[in-house]
């Protein structure tokens, strides 16, 4: 049998046990000779026969004749440190090896990695790592360790590579953790998975483990929390220009968590979908989303039309079939089980329209790809074949979800009021939150007053705050704004348009310029929109701010301090109401934004999408209805004097007139005024008083006379009268000329010149 295994690279590393196990001096012949069996069986046999424990002494004989088979071992046995004292590790190890090179009658370097393992499993836990040590240096076999996860990874890589060296390293990763803001606890993981990558390349250099080691094995081989450090790590030697900080960001994810998906689908078309994945020219999120929807397609055809794995097959009686089977698809039909659990309350319900239009545009987006690059020929528009439905695209339209004002309120006020203590603790311990407390309300109030989308938010950049006192002054950076100074907001590029800069409110200033005074400098992170190189404000411990952070814990956050709930009777409060609800605001305040300005506040393209977030509220609404005056068009308000000495005598009931109706130019007595056809004209009858006369100044110098306001309903005449002049007012004349007067005579037989009357009216 012949060795498999490569031999360790021992030309790059200056200490450790892997730079004094010299295999140049070994022949390595991977079969014994007839000799070294005949000895090897009787050294097994005789030492079988003595108590367990006490091997005894061997014969010049078996020395000498096994001595090129065990020099490697003691070799690596002395490199490693083991102790010569009684009960000696190095004797159970080099008698471990004897008898398992007799059971496989081959040397330990012929030795293949199963056989390494299955050796390993059945050697006691004390000697596991001395022999572990044989297979690294004298095998080839450096991922050994992976299948102990119980070993000591630190000794183990300390004896095989120098602990001075592998110490120098983890110095090196301290001192740039430290710099982050990683506690010393976290540090543990870190220098496990060191040792890991160490023990893989055969190096404790950094420079040598950064040029050669591969980001999948450790995600691979180790487990979660080493697998997460050891990512860590990679971005450290990103920092210290040891390797490209895009390498550690594999674009392949989406693919991968997409290829599990693939079980049930025809392969023929999963490479196709894999070959569209690694073309098409889209962001990373839109090929993941897309990925979902053509894996779905792929299950319903793999049930219905198994013929049609190759793209080129589909026709387009085919494709509307398939539209027709979107337009009445269930939620977790044709999905993945992992991927529905999340939804497990809505299975079997109909899908949203916007997700049958995401399904429809993914399939279009494949198939015109496709033609577009030569795969497939054209035999249809995937445009026309695959396009949505009208009736389902009149279901879809923006629909800008409003918080209501006292919740919003209550939001605000939770936001501006947070403490450290209101922050929530991770991990089984209940340590402190993840993210320091100015980092968290940073984010909040940004949230609460800027405006802006989730993904603008995560993409802001150091620096983004400017304080301006007038359009000539600008503030000096570090030092303090004036009272009247304006806070701006530089915003990168954003969904719909270049970087704008925006107006905001002081408080965001201040609690971004508070998080910037203690924010740890980090490695320049890729802004996956441009693609440039740039410092993220909001980032910790060299990661950027989840995507997720403000929807799953800062909004569930300031609810439980503000005493409200997550969702409303318009759903969840999610990241992008608080946009919806600043731009009403904005747009129905007492001095409103127009819609242009609100246009350019929020960043839009076109007015259009600005329209959808300019919600008028039901209380502007009211108050433009009442401000309109559709009720005062009918009903004119008059003064009316009341006599209160006629009315408190008994007078009035023995007809003595005690309500006086002001007509501008005299008094009108009748009780019925509102009933009166004269009432706009008078007619001056026996109940008109003059106001030049003795009775009417009276009346007026009368101290317990009340002036009230009747509302008096008025015909479309007499609001003519009153609104459109002299014209209708001559007309209103004319027609009342023969109309009695409540005493009986018409104005033409009184004789006398008929006279409007001249209300105060109120509108």
């Amino acid at each position: 049998m012949t060795a498999t295994a490569v031999a360790p690279d021992r030309s790059r590393c200056s200490v450790g046990a892997l730079a004094a196990v010299d295999l140049t001096r070994y022949e390595r012949v991977p079969t014994f000779t007839s000799n070294e069996l005949r000895v090897l069986a009787g050294l097994v046999r005789r030492q079988e026969d003595r108590p367990a424990g006490r091997p005894g002494r061997w014969t010049n004989e078996e020395r000498l004749t096994l001595r090129p088979l065990l020099l490697p071992i003691e070799d690596v046995v002395e490199a490693i440190g083991v102790s010569s004292t009684r009960p000696s590790p190095r004797v159970a190890v080099i008698h471990r090896c004897v008898h398992a090179m007799f059971r496989m009658q081959t040397p330990v370097w012929a030795w293949s990695r199963q056989q390494w393992v299955e050796i390993l499993r059945h050697t006691d836990p004390d000697n596991r790592t001395h022999c572990m040590a044989v297979a690294y240096l004298v095998g080839g076999y450096r991922d050994l360790h992976f299948e102990f996860p119980k070993t000591n990874r630190y000794r183990f890589a300390s004896r095989l590579l120098g602990s001075q060296a592998l110490d120098d390293s983890f110095a090196r990763l301290q001192a740039v953790l430290t710099g982050w803001g990683y506690a010393a606890a976290s540090h543990a993981y870190v220098r496990e998975a060191l040792c890991d990558m160490a023990l893989t390349t055969g190096s404790a250099q950094l420079e040598e483990i950064a040029a050669r080691f591969d980001v999948a094995d450790i995600a691979r081989e180790s487990g979660p929390r080493v697998a997460r450090a050891g990512r860590l790590v990679l971005r450290v030697f990103g920092s210290l220009g040891l390797r490209d900080s895009t390498s550690t960001q594999a674009d392949d994810g989406g693919w991968v968590k997409g290829r599990a998906t693939a079980a049930d689908v025809l392969p023929e078309w999963a490479r196709w979908i894999r070959r569209w994945f690694d073309t098409s020219m889209l962001s990373r999120r839109t090929r993941e989303e897309y990925l979902g929807a053509l894996m779905k397609a792929g299950r319903w055809m793999t049930v219905h039309h198994p013929e049609a794995a190759s793209p080129s097959a589909w026709t387009r009686s085919l494709a509307a079939e398939y539209v027709a089977a979107v337009d009445r698809m269930t939620l977790g039909e044709w999905s993945h089980m992992p991927h529905t659990r999340r939804y497990i309350d809505g299975v079997g319900l109909p899908l949203d329209p916007s997700t049958k239009a995401a399904h429809l545009g993914a399939m279009r987006a494949f198939f015109r790809d496709a033609q577009e690059w030569g795969w497939i020929d054209g035999r249809f528009d995937a445009g026309r074949v695959f396009r949505t439905p009208r009736a389902t695209r009149a279901l879809i339209g923006p629909e800008p979800r409003v918080i209501t004002d006292d919740v919003w309120a209550k939001l605000l006020w939770a936001g501006l009021n947070l403490t450290p203590a209101d922050l929530p603790s991770h991990g089984w311990s209940g340590r402190a939150s993840w993210y320091p407390f100015d980092l968290v309300q940073a984010i909040a109030v940004t949230w609460l007053f800027a405006g802006l989308r989730m993904n603008e938010i995560v993409r802001l950049r150091v620096g983004c705050v400017r304080w301006q006192a007038d359009p000539g002054a600008m503030v000096e950076d570090g030092s303090q704004p004036s009272a009247g100074a304006v806070c701006l907001l530089d915003v990168p590029v954003t969904k719909t348009g270049t970087a704008f800069t925006k107006p905001v409110d002081r408080l965001v200033g201040e609690a971004i310029g508070r998080w910037e005074a203690v924010r740890s400098a980090h490695l320049p992170l890729v802004d996956h929109k441009t693609g440039e190189r740039v410092d993220l404000l909001f980032a910790y411990r060299g990661h950027r701010l989840g995507s997720g952070y403000v929807n799953h814990i800062l909004i569930p956050l300031l609810s439980a301090k503000a005493n409200v709930p997550t969702a409303d009777a318009r759903g969840r409060i999610t990241s992008h109401r608080a946009r919806s609800t600043i731009a009403t605001q904005l747009y129905n305040a007492k001095d409103p934004m127009t819609l242009f300005e609100l246009q350019a506040w929020l960043g839009h393209r076109s007015p259009a999408s600005t329209q959808y977030y300019a919600k008028i509220t039901p209380m502007t609404l009211a108050k433009a209805y009442n401000d309109a005056g559709y009720f005062a068009r009918n009903v004119r308000a008059i003064e009316v004097l009341v006599d209160r000495d006629a009315v408190q005598s008994g007078a009035a009931a023995s007809g003595t007139p005690w309500q006086h109706f002001d007509l501008g130019h005299g008094y009108c007595t009748y009780n019925f005024f509102e009933q009166c056809p004269h009432r706009m004209a008078c007619a001056r009858c026996a109940f008109y008083v003059p106001k030049e006369s003795t009775q009417a100044q009276l009346l007026e110098a009368k101290d317990n006379l009340q002036r009230m306001l009747v509302q008096i309903p008025l015909t479309d005449d007499e609001r003519a009268a009153v609104e459109e002049g002299d014209s209708a007012v001559q007309h209103l004349l004319e027609r009342l000329a023969d109309i009695p007067t409540p005493p009986g005579p018409t104005p033409r037989e009184i004789g006398l010149t008929l006279l409007p009357m001249v209300p105060r009216h109120t509108p």
